[in-house]
């Protein structure tokens, strides 16, 4: 039995599919434990694992909602200030509470969110084994890849690897304060400096849980990394209740803006009167973001509540209408449903990018959002053969990709061997030579 302990992004988006990989570790006798701040408990708790509470002055119970509030109301470059300033006050914390904790737990694995740069750091003071987990869009960087933050296309022509170099540098900058961070605490435990983006990561195996063929072209991702499919399982999760018999049969429409940037009221307005007309019932999850009780006059009487069940709603969907983060963009793909996309923050307007690539779905930026615009994307949609056929492809993907059985696979064999796991086309690559 190893003893595995989590690293964590303290938001659903990255805790959803990380203490699902947790729940199959220890399904297979493994013992869990995720370190972090005391709102992260439930979940945690919820998918069985063991919880370690650090950083309780600093994120008392309440703290993190207040944060995402804030965030919630807030888009584009403002909001991504605010989450890289919210990341180095977690990173912070986590420097200084988790070595101890960790050390106390007799962990023998870290597995690091890679939205949790810091992570790394404290395996190599610990002397541990540490591996890198994907939760949101892949972040390692690529000159001839638009960063995750833009909702750039991909393109292989010179201008777009100097336009997305450029953008790469402002990103730094942005995210000055975590580097500096990060580079005082290893200069304090004497260990060496990190000289490239890519030293944040695991040498021994990169967990992403996109299917490849949800990727834009990469040319040098490192040998270790594996494109497994998502993590998700409803065992995992909390239970949430949902008015089942109000649903009535018609195809179904589901609406979530995630659990982050989800204060913008207007845009479910928006949303709803788009709707309006169709042969469809529109489901909208404010995911926590108002009492569906302030919104019960939205055109069209949408069954409207706070928490959806949404892996299982998902299953009976037509079409979703997504702020673009990557959990429900993978779980609408793993039921073959295609979406419309209004990416507001962060990484989202790269996985909208990945959406319009694929051909799964429309996007909409929050920008240019309104009701005309937005309702014709749903009917475009709708009614486009291609979508559903793309869908279908990339839900076939998912499935041959091996989800969270082979990510634990992966891992298991970095304990068993010690060694980095070659990724499949680099092991073809050995295996013919």
């Amino acid at each position: 039995m190893t003893h595995f302990g989590l690293i964590c992004f303290p938001s659903t988006g990255h805790l959803n599919p990380m203490t699902t990989l947790g729940y199959e570790l220890q399904k297979r006798a493994h013992q869990v434990t995720l370190f972090g701040i005391v709102d992260t408990k439930p979940k945690t708790l919820a998918a069985g694992l063991e919880f370690r509470g650090i950083a309780k002055l600093e994120f008392p119970t309440g703290a993190l909602r207040q944060c995402y509030t804030k965030l919630g109301q807030m888009s584009g470059l403002a909001a991504l200030r605010y989450t890289i300033n919210l990341l180095r006050e977690f990173s912070a914390v986590v420097l200084r509470d988790a070595p101890g904790a960790i050390r106390e737990a007799q962990i023998d694995v870290l597995l690091v969110d890679q939205a949790s740069p810091e992570g790394g750091t404290i395996a190599e003071l610990l002397s541990i084994p540490f591996i890198s987990v994907c939760n949101a869009i892949v972040l390692n960087r690529e000159y001839g890849v638009p960063p995750h933050w833009t909702h750039w296309d991909y393109h292989p022509t010179c201008w777009a690897h100097w336009r997305n170099r450029a953008a790469y540098q402002l990103f730094d900058l942005l995210g000055l304060p975590v580097i500096k961070l990060i580079a005082q605490y290893r200069r304090e435990w004497n260990l060496p400096s990190h000289t490239s983006p890519g030293e944040y990561f695991s040498k021994l195996a990169q967990l992403s849980q996109q299917p490849a063929e949800f990727e834009f072209p990469r040319q040098y991702l490192p040998e270790c990394f594996h494109f497994t499919g998502p993590y998700h399982s409803r065992a995992s999760r909390e239970p949430v209740a949902f008015p089942e018999q109000k649903l009535t049969g018609q195809p179904l429409i589901y609406a979530s803006m995630g659990t982050l940037q989800n204060r913008l009221i207007e845009v479910f307005d928006k949303i709803a009167s788009a709707c309006v007309g169709l042969d469809a019932q529109l489901v909208i999850s404010l995911g926590g973001s108002v009492n569906p009780d302030s919104v019960s006059q939205l055109p069209g009487s949408p069954l409207v509540v706070n928490y959806a069940p949404q892996l299982e709603l998902l299953q009976k969907a037509t079409l979703t209408i997504t702020h673009a983060g990557l959990n429900t963009t993978l779980e609408s793909l793993s039921n073959g449903v295609p979406m419309v996309a209004i990416p507001i923050a962060n990484d989202q307007p790269g996985i909208a990018a990945r959406i319009a690539w694929t051909g799964v779905g429309e996007v909409l930026p929050l920008a240019q959002l309104s009701v005309p615009r937005l309702q014709t994307k749903i009917k475009q949609v709708l009614s486009g053969d291609s979508y559903h056929k793309n869908a279908i492809r990339l839900q076939e993907a998912i499935g041959r990709a091996g989800g969270v059985t082979r990510a634990a696979d992966i891992i298991e064999q970095v304990v068993s061997t010690g060694k980095l796991v070659l990724s499949q086309t680099n092991l073809q690559q050995f295996s013919s030579q």
